[in-house]
């Protein structure tokens, strides 16, 4: 029997249609659990298909850029690079939590064209330190048992204080928190930072199930180049002041 870790909405077959909590085909994820459905919502108010392309022209700013990237349906691109190379300003640029030039489209529509919060929602970025506002886990998001036991997380972690979680709990919980808002495209910032090699294969099983069921494209940020290798098609390297060379 599929376990039911967290829903998604589908496209019909030659329709662009989507009907709320569909259930996608189930997707194999080694390592964790044998099936990993997940969620995901169109961008507020749009009724666009899930399958979402992302297209950054020219985004820059006195820090960073020009950049140039295009991430697919599914595909995760891989960045890595020294410390201050402007990996994370790139991230949080698409992401619109800086002023930048240049622009980003999902699925040919701008970032412009979009409320802040939609977009934010829509495009949303997994920094390598998550924030909390209130004191339990459980008043941020919800997700079912297996869905914490899938990332090596007790079925009761939604009930601790954020307090007594350790980095890497903290790491894997904000990761469920970002996918239950059933984001269109994931920009993860070094998303297994702190955490050990079985940990980290749960992540790479659980946001590599997400991206390629929901058509959603990552951006993943990494020092780790084997990891890159594992979970990412295209990778580059981000050079000083974020310009990108592409990895052999």
């Amino acid at each position: 029997m599929p376990v039911v870790l967290l829903r998604c909405r589908r496209q019909k077959s030659g329709s662009s249609a989507v009907a709320k909590g569909d259930v996608v085909a189930v997707l194999a994820a080694a390592g964790i659990t044998k099936y990993l459905p997940c969620l995901l919502r169109p961008s507020a108010g749009t009724g666009e298909s899930p399958l979402a392309t992302l297209d950054i022209l020219d985004l820059g700013s006195p820090l960073f850029g020009p950049v140039r990237l295009s991430a697919g349906p599914g595909e995760v691109v891989g960045l890595s690079g020294p410390s201050g190379a402007g990996k994370t300003l790139l991230l949080r640029g698409v992401a619109d939590l800086d002023p930048t030039r240049g622009e980003v489209y999902l699925d040919g529509q701008s970032r412009s064209g979009f409320q802040a919060a939609a977009w934010r929602a829509a495009v949303a970025y997994l920094p390598a330190e998550s924030q909390w506002w209130e004191e339990r886990i459980g008043a941020h998001f919800q997700a079912s048992a297996d869905a914490l036991h899938a990332l090596g997380l007790p079925g009761d972690a939604l009930d601790w204080e954020v307090a007594r979680c350790s980095t890497g709990e903290r790491q894997r919980l904000a990761l469920l928190r970002l996918l239950a808002g059933g984001p269109r495209v994931l920009l993860l910032d070094e998303p297994t930072a702190s955490l050990d090699a079985a940990a980290a294969e749960q992540v790479e099983a659980c946001v590599l199930a997400y991206a390629r069921t929901c058509g959603a494209p990552v951006l993943w940020v990494s020092h780790d180049h084997e990891q890159l290798r594992r979970v990412a098609r295209r990778r580059f390297q981000v050079l000083p002041r974020g310009r990108l060379e592409p990895l052999v």
